[in-house]
């Protein structure tokens, strides 16, 4: 049975409506704790992370795992009762600890206090970063205007390279898939206190360059189709389009998430979610690619009244000798 994406594209376009409410409901419930869609990280907000894992090596000081609850005793005391806590590790013996900033002799104070209530931890692991809140606002204002800027990029080199319905609908594509990720890690945020950093607008970027080559290896296929069969139904040219590419599209999207869930596997913490970032975002894109930009050109072209490029009463075009 060969592939129809147009035959079906209501329900292509079901599921990303579907996953979109989903996401926008995440979004929401994020705004509500968190002051922003997604849970943000240091990077963005601003303050003191403390991280710390005790040091098992001395008796009995990791005969229970730490808990949650018990950090915050510690803390309030100190004022610091609104922190973001984590308990990390598959042992429960290491923390993660977000506060509003703190200078040198508050951070030693806190870290004294929390030895003093939890055991010693061990010097190798203890790990302080601050980021003021300036500096937070200006990687988040600057990271929003890369991808305005890559958008804007994108829209002109469409247009010139194909036409300006062409690169509406691959930007259109780009947003599906920038917003799946974004949902993905609003859910993650709400679920298990995933953050996100500058790295995760690296990730974004990276996702729409990747996703737009997929979009340009279809357009590409569906405008040399056009051109060898300009009395071709565009729902006829697209389907074709789609199912010649599609093999590439699936190989290429595969090869890369498996390096990529390897990364996630054995990369450490820091670059763990930057992978799952792309993993997300690679593989909206091939499906955004194929089921979202194709069937709205064509969707597109047809309530246009350009569905065929040359009507059989008009005279045929002269044909290219070769389709490079």
């Amino acid at each position: 049975m060969k592939l129809s994406v147009i035959k079906q594209r209501t329900l292509w376009w079901t599921v990303s409506i579907l996953i979109t409410m989903v996401g926008i409901i995440a979004m929401g419930l994020s705004w509500q704790q968190f002051q922003a869609p997604l849970r943000p990280g240091l990077d963005f907000v601003g303050g003191t992370r403390l991280q710390l894992t005790r040091d098992c090596a001395q008796p009995q000081v990791c005969d229970t795992s730490l808990q949650t609850a018990q950090v915050r005793e510690v803390l309030t005391p100190l004022g610091l009762e609104a922190s973001s806590i984590q308990v990390v590790g598959d042992d429960r013996q290491s923390l993660s600890i977000r506060t509003k900033t703190l200078d040198v002799e508050q951070r030693a104070q806190l870290q004294d206090t929390l030895e003093e209530a939890l055991g010693p931890f061990d010097p190798q692991s203890i790990q302080i970063d601050s980021v003021g809140p300036v500096i937070g606002q200006q990687l988040f204002a600057s990271g929003l205007l890369a991808l305005l800027v890559a958008f804007a990029g994108i829209v002109v080199y469409l247009s010139l390279r194909f036409q300006l319905d062409y690169a509406v609908f691959a930007i259109v594509a780009l947003f599906h898939d920038v917003f799946i990720t974004l949902s993905i890690f609003a859910i993650l945020g709400l679920t298990l206190g995933v953050e996100v950093d500058s790295l995760f607008i690296v990730a974004l970027l990276t996702i729409v360059g990747f996703s737009v080559n997929d979009t340009v290896v279809i357009y590409d296929r569906i405008r040399e189709t056009i051109k060898l069969h300009p009395q071709m139904h565009i729902d006829e040219v697209v389907d074709d389009s789609v199912r010649q590419t599609l093999t590439r599209s699936i190989n290429t999207t595969l090869t890369t998430v498996l390096t990529l869930i390897s990364i996630v596997l054995f990369g450490g913490d820091t670059l763990k979610f930057f992978a799952l970032a792309l993993i997300v975002g690679f593989i909206s894109g091939a499906y955004s690619s194929i089921f979202i930009a194709s069937t709205l050109l064509a969707l597109w072209r047809e309530k246009s009244g350009h569905a065929i490029a040359t009507p059989a009463s008009d005279p045929l075009p002269d044909q290219p000798d070769s389709v490079v």
